[in-house]
C-alpha cells in the first residue's frame, strides 16, 4: 500500500495576498467619482439655441492641464540626452512614449484602476526603450504620474486592491531600477497610505451622514406617529361619548314616549342635534390637527362645559354628579382639557358598561396639582367578576385617558374596587402654559 503526503494548503496569507495581486491586475473594480463633490462649477456657454449651463470639473480640467506639463517636460526632457546619445530612431518614438508616460493623469479620475495598468505597462517598456541614455531611464513626470495613480486607487478602492497595487508598484519600481528604489518605495508607499487615510474619512463621512439621515427619518416616523395617535385619541373621545349617549337615547325615546308622538318627536329631535354637534366637533379637530385652512377655531372644551356634560347624561338617563374643591376656574387650556375628557370618555365607559348607575366625579385642586376620580357603580350581574372592565379587555378609552395624563407628566389609574368602577388621575398644573 503506497502511503500518500497530504498536500499542503496554500495559507491564508498567501492566498489573500494572491486575491488581492489579481484583483489589482485584472478583476478589480473602482468606486465612481464622489457626486456632488468640491470642484463643480456651473457655467454659461453659447448654443445655437442660445446660452446654456454647464458644469466644468475643475479637478479633471487640472489633470488634462498636468498630464499636457507632464507630456511636453518629458519630451524636452528625453531630447537632449537622445540627442546626444544620437537616438537611432526617429523622435516621434519620444513624442509616442511621452504621451505614454502622462496619459495616466487624464484617466485617473474616472478610470484610476486602469490608469495604475497603464501606467505599470508604460513605466518598464518605456525605461526599456530609453534606458541607455536616461538615468534614471524615465522622465520626472512619469514618476509623478505613478504616484498621483497610485494615490487615486487607494482613495476609490478598497484596502485589499491598494495593497495589491501598492505591492506591484514596488516591485515595479526595483525591477525598473534598482538605483531609485529606496525613494520610489517609500513615494509610492507615502501615496497609497496616504489615499488609504482619505478613502477612509470620507466613508466614516458617508456612514455618520447616513446615520443622520436615519435618524432625522426616525423622528419624523415617531413624529408622524405621535399625530396620529394624537388625531385618534381626539376623534375617539369626541365620537365615543356622543355615539354612547345617541345609542342610549336612541333605545329610551321609544320606551319614554310609551306611544307619544310629541314626545317621540321631541325625542328624535334631541338625537338629532346632539348627532349635528358630534359632526360639528368632529370637523373641528380634524381641521385643527391637520391645519387646515378656515377651519374652525373655536375652544377646546374644558371645565366649564361640565354642565352641559350633566345635561346630556340625564337626557340618557343617567345621573352624573359632579363636585369640585380649590380654585378650577383658571387651569391651564391642556389641564383643562385633560380633566374633561377623562370624566366625558368615564361617563361614556360608564353608560355603556354600567348602564343605569349613577356617575361621581370629584375634581380637587390641592397646590400644583389636580386630582380627579369618578366612580361609577357596576350592574348586579357583574359585581362578583374580577378585573378591571367586566368581561372586556383595555378600550382605546382607557388607554386614551392614559396618555393625555401622561403627556402632562401625571398619573392615571382605572379599575374595579368592591361594585364599583373607578377612575383616578393626578394632573401637574405648575408649569403647564395651556
Amino acid at each position: 500500500m503506497i502511503h500518500q503526503e497530504p498536500i499542503a494548503k496554500p495559507a491564508p496569507l498567501l492566498r489573500a495576498v494572491a486575491r488581492a495581486l489579481l484583483r489589482a491586475v485584472v478583476t478589480g473594480t473602482a468606486d465612481p467619482p464622489p457626486a456632488p463633490r468640491r470642484g463643480q462649477v456651473r457655467v454659461r456657454v453659447p448654443s445655437p439655441r442660445g446660452r446654456r449651463s454647464a458644469t466644468l470639473d475643475l479637478v479633471r480640467l487640472g489633470d488634462a492641464a498636468l498630464a499636457f506639463v507632464a507630456f511636453a517636460g518629458g519630451v524636452a526632457y528625453m531630447e537632449g540626452p537622445a540627442a546626444a546619445a544620437r537616438w537611432p530612431h526617429d523622435e516621434a518614438y519620444l513624442v509616442i512614449m511621452s504621451a505614454a508616460f502622462s496619459l495616466p493623469l487624464v484617466l485617473r479620475d474616472r478610470w484610476p484602476l486602469a490608469a495604475w495598468r497603464c501606467a505599470l505597462l508604460a513605466l518598464p517598456a518605456g525605461a526599456a526603450v530609453v534606458g541607455a541614455f536616461l538615468n534614471p531611464p524615465y522622465p520626472p513626470g512619469a514618476a509623478i504620474a505613478c504616484l498621483l495613480v497610485a494615490y487615486s486607487v487607494a482613495v476609490r478602492c478598497d484596502g485589499a486592491i491598494a495593497a495589491g497595487v501598492w505591492l506591484v508598484s514596488c516591485l515595479t519600481a526595483v525591477a525598473v531600477d534598482v538605483g531609485t528604489a529606496v525613494p520610489a518605495v517609500t513615494g509610492i508607499t507615502v501615496a497609497v497610505l496616504f489615499g488609504h487615510n482619505v478613502r477612509a474619512r470620507r466613508l466614516a463621512t458617508g456612514r455618520l451622514a447616513e446615520e443622520e439621515r436615519r435618524a432625522e427619518d426616525a423622528l419624523a416616523a415617531r413624529a408622524a406617529l405621535a399625530e396620529r395617535a394624537r388625531i385618534a385619541r381626539e376623534l375617539h373621545d369626541v365620537v365615543a361619548h356622543h355615539m354612547s349617549v345617541i345609542a342610549i337615547q336612541a333605545e329610551a325615546v321609544p320606551l319614554r314616549a310609551g306611544g307619544d308622538a310629541a314626545r317621540l318627536a321631541q325625542g328624535l329631535a334631541e338625537i338629532r342635534a346632539l348627532s349635528l354637534k358630534t359632526l360639528a366637533e368632529m370637523r373641528q379637530v380634524v381641521g385643527v390637527l391637520r391645519g387646515a385652512e378656515g377651519a374652525d377655531t373655536a375652544p377646546q372644551p374644558g371645565l366649564h362645559q361640565l354642565d352641559e356634560l350633566v345635561a346630556t347624561a340625564s337626557r340618557a338617563g343617567v345621573t352624573l354628579r359632579v363636585s369640585g374643591s380649590g380654585e378650577l376656574g383658571d387651569l391651564p387650556g391642556t389641564v383643562g382639557l385633560t380633566a374633561y375628557r377623562i370624566v366625558q370618555e368615564s361617563l361614556s365607559n360608564a353608560m355603556r358598561h354600567g348602564s343605569g348607575s349613577d356617575v361621581t366625579a370629584e375634581l380637587v385642586r390641592d397646590g400644583d396639582e389636580l386630582r380627579i376620580r369618578v366612580v361609577n357603580g357596576l350592574p348586579a350581574d357583574l359585581e362578583g367578576t374580577p378585573g378591571g372592565l367586566p368581561g372586556k379587555r383595555p378600550g382605546h378609552g382607557l388607554a386614551g385617558m392614559g396618555e393625555r395624563a401622561a403627556m402632562l407628566g401625571g398619573t392615571f389609574r382605572a379599575g374595579r374596587i368592591g361594585a364599583e368602577f373607578v377612575v383616578t388621575a393626578t394632573l401637574p398644573i405648575k408649569g403647564d402654559t395651556g
